[in-house]
């Protein structure tokens, strides 16, 4: 288990408590986007939960807000390489979209314009890049735009095309990962006060004794897994040992459990399974 002070951004709990401060995720979003202008509107929420009906899958997006413009962002760390994550990104987008308009609105034009960030220690398509951008193009005529206001960005944190991006990015990239200030440039606001507020979270005894809590909470899951796992492991063998007696021993499936010595409690459970 790693202490508080060893977390780094690319872990959840960190990002999530340094983000749910406005300024501070505002400051993220202008290094990451290029725009000193970026307003937020409203406060930065953490661990928002979207689902468009009860039988749908849910989604808790790390971070979500929407500035003085009506652009909706979300914006997600992955810890974790998946081979899911640009059809999960094309799921959050679906279901983000599906709460932006008024019941009864009858003009998708009033639909607000969606930008969502995945952060990643990993290069998702190999190309060396710190960042991938896709908006909606015309594939015969790669000039012409969709224009829908919705937009999907990949950033690696371990791209090398240093010349396309700005220093002050390349420092949040480094510090992100490795929780190195040292790496701090010259009049960087925005740097700064991020890494202000990842030292303001982890000296905050509150913040320490929520980590403990989500840690221990964790661990009670991942226990509860294993117990399952087992005992599901266990019926299998059982099931296995049924099926070989049956077709070895010509038992029926009563006979090969008493055999195996099965409780006659069980008999039923063995029986569905079958």
């Amino acid at each position: 288990m790693k202490t508080l002070q060893e977390l780094t951004l690319l872990d959840k709990f960190l990002f999530d408590e340094v983000v749910e401060d406005k300024e501070t995720y505002e400051a993220l979003l202008r290094i990451i986007l290029g725009d000193d202008e970026l307003k937020l509107l409203t406060e930065a929420q953490t661990e928002k939960e979207l689902r468009t009906a009860t039988w749908l899958r849910t989604i808790r997006v790390d971070v979500y807000a929407m500035d003085d413009k009506s652009t909706i962002y979300n914006t997600e760390m992955q810890k974790e390489k998946r081979n899911d994550l640009v059809k999960r990104t094309r799921y959050y987008q679906a279901l983000i979209d599906s709460t932006l308009l008024e019941p009864g609105e009858i003009n998708f034009n009033n639909i607000k314009n969606t930008t969502i960030i995945m952060i990643m220690p990993f290069d998702l398509f190999g190309l060396g890049k710190y960042v991938y951008t896709f908006e909606e193009v015309c594939r015969e005529y790669p000039e012409l735009s969709l224009n829908d206001g919705a937009k999907r960005i990949f950033i690696n944190t371990h791209g090398k095309n240093t010349e396309d991006v700005s220093p002050e990015f390349v420092a949040l990239m480094k510090f992100i990962e490795y929780n190195k200030s040292e790496d701090k440039i010259n009049s960087s606001p925005n740097l700064d006060m991020i890494v202000n507020r990842v030292s303001q979270v982890k000296a905050n005894e509150e913040v320490g004794v929520k980590y403990m809590q989500r840690w221990e909470e964790e661990a009670i899951i991942r226990h509860e897994g294993l117990e399952e796992g087992l005992e599901k492991g266990r019926e299998r063998t059982t099931i296995l040992n049924i099926k070989n007696l049956m077709k070895n021993m010509k038992l029926t499936a009563e006979q090969a459990m008493e055999a195996l010595g099965i409780d006659k409690s069980e008999f039923s459970k063995y029986m569905t399974m079958l």
